[in-house]
């Protein structure tokens, strides 16, 4: 049951600012949760107001996943932190082939921050989390002084169920397999950089931002037998790798000229002197299956809206050593290591 509101009168979501005492626990925090958490992510198991939230799980082992978002600037082309928090805790639970049913979610605000952003912010959780099919069940939110946040940070936590005969992990990739991605790498990396303030270039590119929880639940009910599925984020597409091929104990062989990457994008990691491997993605996977499957998986990723770009970039290899090659577009061979350092910084 939903509390009675009453209150003197109603925020001011145009003008109005976080203040310290919407973190302190009394009658200001419980009118900032009322008129817009509460009405925005409204749901049977966040109505009853409870500490936590008391929900049922379908049969089957149960996936969880956490993740803090930190990106600057809060708002970008093709998405903002709210969507984003939503999409990268439903992928994350998503690429064990589970189900996503549930999210936790918790806000840092800094004192200050606009009531409108807040607003614009919750507003797109809220429609993120309805088009993944997900409901946001319980949540927290802190407060801290002026000076001693950058706006709003969101942690998301998410819980879904595997179903029965689905068992994926890095740990199960083995020589012979084929690797998927499911669309152009870099876009999201690039969409942030471009907002940079001592960055002079402009460009079109929308970050890639969505969930892929019904392009996983496609894969997987054509091809059960997925060894593997991972969301390239931080590091990008080496880094996910590299894990996997550690992981494993394997060594994988990919190509260049197989891997999609807009022309955009390339021409602004040229510009930046950044490697597209190394940029990081918020609505892409990588998949890993069974060689005689490949064909097939990729049909099925194609014939998906979130999958018509995937392509076969490469194979798993024998390498107790456990290097990530690529063959380039003038046929040479290099390795692709781990990003070293900090490349792009707060852009997830």
């Amino acid at each position: 049951m939903k509390r009675e509101a009453n209150y003197t009168s109603s925020l001011d979501f145009n003008k109005g600012k976080v203040e310290m005492v919407h973190g302190s626990g009394g009658k200001a925090m419980a009118q900032l949760i009322d008129e817009l958490f509460i009405k925005t992510f409204s749901n049977e198991w966040l109505d009853q107001m409870n500490d936590q939230a008391c929900f049922e799980l379908p049969a089957g082992r149960v996936v969880m996943a956490t993740d803090s978002h930190v990106i600057s600037p809060l708002f970008f082309p093709g998405g903002d932190i709210g969507a984003l928090s939503v999409h990268g805790t439903v992928n994350d639970v998503a690429m064990s082939g589970a189900i996503p049913k549930y999210l936790s979610v918790g806000f840092i605000l800094e004192e200050g921050f606009p009531l409108a952003d807040l607003k614009q912010i919750v507003e797109s959780m809220a429609q993120a989390a309805e088009a993944a099919g997900v409901a946001i069940v319980t949540g927290d939110t802190k407060v801290v002084e002026r000076g001693k946040g950058d706006g709003c940070f969101i942690n998301t936590t998410g819980m879904g169920v595997v179903p029965a005969g689905i068992n994926m992990g890095g740990d199960l990739v083995q020589a012979g397999d084929k690797i998927l991605v499911s669309g152009t790498l870099g876009d999201h990396g690039v969409a942030i950089m471009s907002l940079r303030e001592n960055l002079t270039f402009e460009t079109t590119i929308e970050s890639d931002s969505q969930s892929l929880n019904d392009l996983v639940a496609a894969m997987v009910e054509v091809v059960p037998d997925i060894h593997c599925l991972r969301d390239p984020t931080r590091g990008g597409l080496s880094a996910t790798l590299n894990e996997i091929a550690q992981q494993a104990g394997v060594g994988m062989q990919i190509y260049e000229q197989q891997i999609p990457v807009k022309a955009q994008v390339k021409a602004a990691c040229e510009f930046l002197g950044l490697d597209p491997l190394f940029v990081a993605n918020e609505g892409k996977l990588v998949a890993f299956c069974p060689e005689d499957k490949a064909d097939e998986l990729l049909a099925v990723m194609q014939s998906h809206s979130k999958g018509q770009d995937a392509a076969i970039i490469g194979e798993v290899t024998e390498d107790s050593l456990s290097f990530v090659q690529m063959q380039t577009a003038f046929g040479g061979n290099r390795m692709v290591d781990w990003i070293n350092g900090e490349q792009l910084p707060r852009i997830c």
